[in-house]
């Protein structure tokens, strides 16, 4: 995915460091062309709508995701690559704390116009789990799934970790969610 930069880029920080304190419906187009010191017109210019500013906001921030997990999974396989894939999720989210608020309110909603193609990007990343949980266990007829459950567990997690106990390090993070996951919290290895 293409890296967007200047006019656009600077629309896009506002709207997600607004949606990050007011949320998206309490986002104005003219309240992010005040915050990123552009007219309005450049807003609407770069964006058709405010649905189209988030769908672009969410849409690059989940596909840099796909494309950081594709990464960080290359070369490896099982836990190592599990692993290797939840720090760097966790880097992320540490990284960029506005974005994975807001993705977390959103990749579970339904009735967003951008549903659809968050949906697809969504994909994209759940797959570096799959492709994980395939080549380990692939026996495992709901891959989909268990991926989705790592994906969503790593993600709260770390939103969990940023707000509530970010004196912790991002291994010991790293280190509770491997735990969760690796059968051991219930006996059951």
């Amino acid at each position: 995915m293409p890296r967007v930069s200047g006019t656009k880029r600077s629309i896009l920080d506002a709207a997600l460091g607004l949606a990050s304190q007011n949320g998206i419906t309490g986002t104005t187009m003219e309240d992010v062309a005040v915050r990123a010191g552009v007219a309005k017109g450049s807003v609407y210019y770069n964006f058709s709508s405010k649905d189209k500013l988030f769908e672009q906001l969410l849409l690059d921030g989940v596909g840099t995701l796909a494309e950081t997990l594709r990464q960080a999974r290359e070369g490896k396989s099982g836990a190592t690559a599990l692993r290797s894939m939840v720090n760097t999720m966790l880097e992320l989210i540490s990284g960029n704390q506005p974005l994975a608020k807001l993705i977390a309110a959103e990749i579970f909603r339904t009735d967003r116009s951008w549903q659809t193609p968050l949906q697809h990007v969504r994909r994209e990343a759940l797959a570096e789990f799959v492709s994980v949980i395939r080549q380990t266990h692939p026996e495992r007829p709901d891959a989909e799934l268990v991926a989705g459950t790592i994906f969503g567990a790593v993600l709260v997690g770390g939103i969990e970790w940023l707000v509530f106990s970010p004196e912790r390090t991002l291994r010991e993070v790293s280190d509770s969610v491997m735990f969760t996951l690796s059968g051991q919290l219930t006996g059951e290895q």
